[in-house]
């Protein structure tokens, strides 16, 4: 692992505290963000996501609004290795699982 601050996992983040958060990775297109990039979302509501990235939160309790956290990291992060390993990790896990699924239903 080149950073040794954050530790990437398939569904969390771990700081150097041992402190995890649970999260998930999508890779969409995003029209404002450069190609590649990966949005980081907390499973959970509150301040869920380390402070090193760059945290996104729109809640807002005046009007009762609630948001969970997310994180754009862009290409050129120094996370960016981490986390795109970890995205494709858990994309692994999600095609065994709808596999074993499939298999299961007979799904098609």
């Amino acid at each position: 692992m080149a950073n040794k601050d954050l530790k990437f996992l398939q569904s969390a983040i771990k700081d150097k505290t041992g402190k995890k958060a649970r999260v998930w990775y999508s890779d969409g297109a995003l029209f404002k963000s450069p190609k590649g990039t990966i949005t980081i979302y907390a499973k959970e509501y509150g301040n869920q996501l380390p402070s090193q990235l760059k945290v996104e939160n729109e809640t807002d309790l005046m009007t009762d609004y609630f948001d969970k956290d997310k994180a754009r990291i862009t290409p050129r992060s120094k996370y960016y290795k981490d986390v795109l390993k970890a995205l494709q990790k858990q994309e692994i896990s999600t095609n065994k699982i709808l596999a074993k699924r499939k298999a299961k239903y007979g799904w098609t």
